[in-house]
């Protein structure tokens, strides 16, 4: 005779199991996959993170700088006495290409040595000429310009412009006419100029130039107008002494 437990279709038992025998799932269990009750799902290993968490996630930027800060290490552990002298002297040589650069095309450091531009300027104020103005523009009244001096070769001098091409400069009576107008200079030590009457026609390419110093400068009213190629640059500040520091 058989027994329930031979029947096809028998009910699993649902009192205690003994130690040893598998518990069994339910259905339900198996197809839906839910938690067991009373607690979270155990980690699963997802091939990502490592065994369980035993390795932390790496930030990739982290660690190729780390890279690049062990390599530039390695580096200078590298470099010899004599190649750090080489890589100085090419850095001084460098820079001093580029000071010399700049100093020709550019912006070019100038020293007052004479008195003929006070008091717009003074002994040993040093000022700065731009070498570009007169690529883009002619020269014009009112400018401070340094010129080769056209009476001692290798010597560059400092004066006004007053006037351009085309004017008829005029000095009578110690006064300063431009085109047949008085002018008026703040700029002057001396408004009286203690000069001969004189007039002057300025030609093409040249400028007619003096000092602010008018009584105290060789300038145009002596060797006459200057030509516009002999001018190096237009001043355009002082920076040095600190206390003149000013633009032009």
């Amino acid at each position: 005779m058989s027994t329930d437990h031979d029947q096809a279709g028998a009910v699993p038992r649902s009192g205690p199991v003994s130690p040893g025998e598998p518990a069994l799932r339910s259905e339900s269990g198996l197809q839906g996959g839910s938690a067991p009750p009373g607690g979270s799902a155990p980690p699963v290993d997802d091939g990502l993170q490592g065994t369980l968490g035993s390795r932390r996630e790496v930030d990739p930027r982290r660690a190729a700088g780390e890279a690049r800060r062990r390599r530039a290490a390695a580096e200078r552990k590298k470099r010899t006495p004599l190649g750090m002298v080489i890589e100085v002297v090419i850095i001084v040589a460098a820079a001093f290409a580029i000071a010399m650069l700049v100093q020709a095309f550019i912006v070019k450091p100038f020293t007052i040595h004479q008195v003929s531009m006070q008091p717009t300027l003074q002994e040993r104020d040093r000022i700065l000429l731009n070498r570009l103005s007169y690529h883009f523009r002619d020269p014009e009244r009112g400018d401070v310009v340094v010129f080769h001096s056209p009476m001692v070769k290798g010597e560059d001098l400092v004066k006004r412009v007053i006037g351009v091409p085309n004017d008829r400069v005029a000095v009578k009576d110690g006064d300063l006419y431009i085109n047949g107008a008085i002018q008026e200079e703040p700029y002057v030590l001396d408004s009286e100029m203690l000069d001969e009457d004189q007039e002057v026609l300025v030609p093409e390419g040249h400028v007619f130039v003096m000092g602010d110093n008018r009584n105290n400068s060789g300038d145009s009213r002596f060797f006459g107008p200057i030509e516009t190629d002999s001018i190096i640059g237009c001043a355009f500040c002082v920076y040095w002494p600190i206390r003149h520091w000013r633009g032009l």
